[in-house]
C-alpha cells in the first residue's frame, strides 16, 4: 500500500530515510513544497519518495510545469521485487492529478539498477543534465506525464 506520510509522522522512525539518517528529506513539507509517500507492507514503510514541486535548480521544477522526484529508496531486503518501480509510478499520477505534465529525476551514474528502472522502464529518456559533486557523477533525467 502506498500512501502520503501525514505531517505529523514526520521526524518519527517509520520512515525509511530518516532511519537511514536522511532527515533532509523533510525539507520543504512545512511549507508544502515536498510531499513524502510511503510505501507500507505489514505497516512497516520499506519504501519512499517524494514530489518536490519547487526546487532552485531550474534543471528540476518549472512551475506548474515539471515536478520533481525526489528521494526513492526502497528497504534493501525488498529491493528487485517492483516496489521502486511502484513508487515511481504512484508518484507520476499524483503529479498528473495535479497538473504537472513532466518530472525529473536525479540518479548517481554508476547506480545502474536506479538507471534501469528510470530510464528503461520508467521513460525517463531526457538527460537534461549530466554533472559530478561531492557524491560523485549523477544524471537529472526528465519525461513527459
Amino acid at each position: 500500500m502506498i500512501r502520503e506520510l501525514s505531517k505529523h509522522e514526520y521526524g518519527k522512525p517509520k520512515s525509511i530515510v530518516e532511519v537511514a539518517g536522511r532527515t533532509d528529506n523533510f525539507d520543504g513539507h512545512e511549507n508544502g513544497n515536498r510531499v513524502i509517500y510511503v510505501y507500507e507492507l505489514d505497516d512497516r514503510a520499506i519504501g519512499e519518495g517524494a514530489l518536490v514541486f519547487k526546487n532552485d535548480d531550474p534543471d528540476y521544477t518549472i512551475h506548474n510545469q515539471r515536478v520533481y522526484i525526489s528521494r526513492v529508496i526502497v528497504d534493501i531486503d525488498y529491493r528487485n521485487q517492483g516496489i521502486g518501480e511502484k513508487i515511481v509510478d504512484h508518484l507520476l499520477k499524483v503529479a498528473k492529478e495535479k497538473g504537472f505534465i513532466e518530472a525529473s529525476i536525479g540518479v548517481d551514474e554508476d547506480n545502474y539498477a536506479a538507471r534501469h528502472l528510470y530510464e528503461q522502464k520508467m521513460d525517463f529518456t531526457t538527460i537534461l543534465y549530466q554533472g559530478e559533486d561531492e557524491a560523485g557523477k549523477y544524471l537529472k533525467l526528465m519525461r513527459k506525464i
